[in-house]
């Protein structure tokens, strides 16, 4: 496994000295790993993928990922952005999802092509900013802005900001002259699949679909409200069928959710400042994760193994909040 200390400098001499650097290093997170080394900064060093069989370990917010396929960057109905992260990994359940949902919501919907942002690191687990969940390989985000009809620079894709469909100062007021109702054709389409097993948005994004839905409403159930997601839907599959140690969510609640949880996340109060701790609690350590998450940390990198390491020395963008 190639890891990154945060110089470019040390990034070259990876790079010159191939595969047995790859191997040093993978030997040295192993070693980090029984210590109080923060669980992110251990995954977020890995720049390729764990060489073993494909498998979601442990929970959204608490795991790994085993044998993980890159997203690649440019299709014919989808652009990666934000390539410095090296975020575009997946389970290869995902990574099917995310090219077919492109594909039909560009020939059945009208719609331009997808956005897509974060999927997880090259082996999951903890990330050093952005996300809580994106652990295992079955979460991604997909920009509510459309894919222009060229192909994005790297540096454009590291410079431009996902648009916010909510009223500056306020929490949950759609911008109705920007929602259109391709964007809920588009939210209706992703939960339209069975592997699908929530989306998240936020309120004020859910209030429309609801407000608009019509007769047929069962998909809303999959559409679930949560903090911020003014700019993007969050993707969730569940745990693909008999895979041991991924750890499926409970199930959505019956109904279509535009009632009572609703009306609690139009309101003030999931928005209220929450008390500070007397003492911020510790950084997740591999204690914290499945021991399996050790040998997914320590594995070596399959032959031929690609997608992404060129891009780690294009400088990380603003850091988004840590929301879900």
């Amino acid at each position: 496994m190639c890891v990154r200390d945060g110089t470019q400098s040390a990034m070259h001499a990876l790079y010159r000295h191939g595969l047995a650097a790859c191997l040093v290093a993978a030997s040295a997170i192993g070693a980090f790993a029984a210590d109080n080394t923060p669980a992110k900064v251990l995954f977020g060093q890995a720049v390729q993928p764990a060489d073993l069989a494909s498998r979601s370990i442990g929970s959204y917010s608490r795991g790994c990922l085993a044998g993980a396929d890159p997203l690649p960057y440019d299709g014919p109905s989808w652009q990666v952005m934000r390539l410095s992260r090296n975020r575009n990994w997946g389970m290869p359940e995902l990574v099917a999802f995310i090219e077919k949902f492109a594909t039909e919501s560009q020939q059945l919907d009208g719609w331009p092509g997808l956005l897509v942002g974060d999927l997880s690191q090259p082996r999951g687990g903890p990330m050093t900013s952005g996300h809580s969940s994106h652990q295992i390989g079955l979460d991604v985000d997909i920009w509510f802005d459309p894919m222009p009809p060229y192909t994005l620079s790297r540096e454009e894709r590291e410079q431009k900001s996902a648009t916010s469909y909510i009223k500056a100062g306020t929490n949950t007021q759609l911008r109705k002259d920007l929602w259109t109702p391709a964007h809920s054709r588009l939210v209706k389409r992703a939960a339209s699949y069975p592997e699908v097993e929530r989306i998240f948005v936020n309120a004020g994004v859910k209030k429309q679909l609801c407000d608009t839905a019509g007769r047929d409403r069962a998909w809303l159930r999959k559409v679930r409200p949560w903090y911020l997601h003014d700019d993007h839907l969050h993707v969730r599959l569940s745990c693909p069928p008999g895979m041991a140690g991924c750890v499926s969510q409970d199930p959505v609640p019956d109904g279509d959710g535009c009632g009572e949880n609703l009306r609690y996340w139009l309101s003030d109060a999931p928005y209220r400042p929450a008390p500070k701790p007397a003492k911020p609690p510790p950084p997740m350590t591999m204690a914290g994760l499945p021991s399996t998450c050790r040998e997914v940390l320590s594995a070596g990198v399959a032959a031929g193994a690609g997608g992404g390491a060129a891009e780690v020395n294009i400088p990380l963008p603003t850091p988004r909040p840590a929301i879900n």
